[in-house]
């Protein structure tokens, strides 16, 4: 039968035995016996009424109430038991049909959350592998030289000070890696809280730009911005977090700049309740497969180029939490050749 509601089901299967039953019984009486109608009648009614409520009580015991402790149980483990309690009276007067949709959609949902964990999966491993190889190199780097020390090179001093300094700076690396990733944790888990406050992102950009002109300057990279901004712009955010934001954002426009007369200009907009910055840069730009996965952690382009020129490779990652972190977006866009820019947005204060 098409359908699934058992009521219609008992209905279907009494009027069919009725039938089948009524027949045989007028095809008997018509040719053996006298035929009365009246019999045939009350007969095929009470094999219906019988029929009927057997059929109901059995599909009723036997097999919805089967089906919705299965449906039931799927709820259960879906929802709360308040929610559930309140989904159990519904179940009840729902059809076959109707619990048969919503457990297939209940399935539907499982194979999508079976699909993210998979990407999970694989993001895990990725993500285990890149931090493995990224305090590997440090760490390799720190015994070489130990070892070249020991093996008498330590009896050399200019050598021993070369070596020592190495040393320095890998364990600077090292210690940069890990602060990172704490700072993330502490972000996704928001263990760290803002105190967002009236601030004048002008000046606190322009200080930003100060502290890395000297940088700049070493990769012939110019700092500039779009306008003269007299008029204070103030948002409102941390000022500690959207100093890191700016830092990040600014230092990645001078590492991968063009090293050719480079140029970083940095331009903020009014977007009505909110204000929109934007670094932009006239580097190498970035290939549109590379922008999706820009802000995952340890993600690099040009990995050689990327741990030449230093960093944890988690700057762009804590640059997405801390924006989102203030309930706000960032974006990136870029051409190749061209260059790339970085626009995020922050609340205005009013």
């Amino acid at each position: 039968m098409k359908s699934s509601n058992h009521k219609q089901l008992s209905l279907s299967i009494a009027l069919l035995i009725s039938f089948i039953a009524s027949s045989t019984l007028f095809l008997w009486l018509y040719f053996f016996q006298s035929f009365n109608v009246l019999f045939v009648i009350g007969f095929t009614l009470l094999i219906f009424a019988t029929t009927y409520f057997f059929a109901s009580y059995i599909f009723q015991e036997f097999i919805v109430e089967k089906i919705r402790l299965i449906y039931k149980n799927i709820h259960t483990f879906k929802i709360q038991k308040k929610e559930n309690e309140a989904q159990y009276k519904i179940i009840t007067k729902k059809s076959l049909d109707e619990v048969d949709v919503e457990v297939q959609a209940w399935i539907e949902g499982n194979k999508q959350e079976y699909e993210e964990m998979k990407k999970l999966e694989v993001y895990r491993r990725e993500f285990l592998g890149n931090v493995s190889h990224e305090l590997k190199t440090p760490i390799t780097n720190i015994q070489g030289y130990v070892l070249t020390l020991l093996d008498g090179g330590i009896e050399d001093p200019n050598l021993a000070k070369d070596f020592l300094e190495r040393t320095e700076r890998n364990i600077d690396r090292m210690i940069e890696i890990i602060n990172d990733l704490e700072e993330i944790s502490r972000l996704e888990s928001n263990i760290l809280l803002l105190k967002p406050e009236a601030i004048n992102i002008v000046n606190l950009t322009k200080t930003v730009v100060d502290l890395l002109e000297t940088k700049a300057e070493s990769f012939n990279i110019k700092l500039t911005f779009a306008e003269f901004y007299e008029t204070p712009i103030f948002v409102w955010a941390d000022v500690e977090s959207i100093k890191k934001v700016l830092t990040n954002l600014i230092d990645n426009s001078i590492k991968y700049g063009n090293s050719n007369k480079g140029k970083t200009k940095i331009s903020f907009f009014d977007m009505d309740e909110y204000i929109l910055i934007e670094i932009t840069d006239n580097g190498m730009g970035i290939a549109e497969e590379h922008i999706p996965r820009l802000f995952e952690r340890f993600y690099r382009i040009d990995k050689n180029r990327s741990r030449n020129i230093g960093g944890s490779g988690l700057g762009l990652a804590i640059v997405k939490h801390i924006i989102e972190a203030h309930r706000q977006s960032i974006n990136v866009r870029s051409t190749i050749g061209v260059g790339t820019t970085f626009a995020f947005t922050l609340m205005k204060a009013k």
